[in-house]
């Protein structure tokens, strides 16, 4: 409960924070169109010359477009802003005034910050794959909503934890940031199903970098292709990689010296 208190605290705070920039809405806004444009100019481009990718028909993949954006929203509102706090704080030495604070460690490094006018990007993913599922007469099943949200959850928490893994090992390398400018030429990929790429890289965006499980499962949920055995694969490696995770950053916290030592 205190650490729900602390989250909703900060969340208020970033809000608020926000609110001072108003104009950053509006640049937002155009943003995320130019961004949907592009995307929505290279499905008409795909599907000019083919009537299937990967398996994927056109309305199939303005879903996985629509799951992409939605993902993409959450991780620059809520997950991006606090990993690259934390790593400017780790090689600045200022993370003592996060660790000296009385709630747990991992908890208070990941809810700092909050970018408002990111959620435009989750509002137009959701009208996006609105529209997706109106094209597909999709008929809305207890199921299929449910594996939706689990393996879009488990998605964002698989997110997270690579984040924080990569974040973590600014306490004994300097040049990190430039690994997690990597995240966003990686994250594009996502746009398009894991299954349409040769069998290396769909292993290393499932496994390596979980692209896989943010964007592809959670829209195979929505089309029907999601089996039992793949939802349970997502959330043993959601329960492996926090784990693995937190176990790094407390390693990572026990070498972690300040600026003033």
């Amino acid at each position: 409960m205190h650490g729900l208190r602390l989250a909703f605290n900060y969340l208020r705070i970033g809000i608020l924070n926000e609110f001072q920039y108003r104009a950053n809405l509006y640049i937002q806004i155009l943003q995320t169109f130019i961004a949907l444009g592009t995307g929505l100019i290279g499905l008409n481009l795909v599907f000019s010359q083919t009537s299937q990718l990967g398996g994927w028909d056109r309305t199939e993949l303005l879903a996985v477009m629509g799951v992409f954006i939605l993902m993409g929203g959450i991780i620059r509102a809520a997950i991006q802003p606090n990993m690259q706090r934390l790593m400017e704080e780790i090689q600045e030495g200022m993370l003592d005034y996060a660790l000296t604070k009385p709630a747990d460690a991992q908890l208070l490094i990941s809810v700092r910050e909050f970018r408002l006018w990111q959620l435009v990007d989750v509002v137009t993913g959701l009208i996006v794959l609105g529209v997706a599922l109106a094209q597909l007469n999709w008929s809305i099943g207890v199921w299929a909503v449910l594996g939706f949200f689990s393996a879009l959850v488990m998605g964002a928490v698989l997110i997270y934890c690579f984040w924080l893994m990569i974040t973590s090992t600014a306490f004994w390398f300097i040049r990190v940031d430039e690994i997690a400018n990597l995240f966003e030429g990686l994250y594009a990929a996502g746009r398009w199903p894991v299954g349409i790429y040769p069998n290396w890289l769909r292993f290393a965006l499932t496994f390596l970098i979980p692209v896989a499980f943010a964007v592809t499962v959670p829209a195979e949920a929505l089309t029907g292709r999601l089996n039992f055995q793949t939802w349970l694969g997502a959330l043993a490696l959601t329960v492996a990689l926090f784990i693995a995770s937190r176990a790094l950053l407390k390693f990572g916290l026990r070498s972690y010296s300040g600026a003033s030592a």
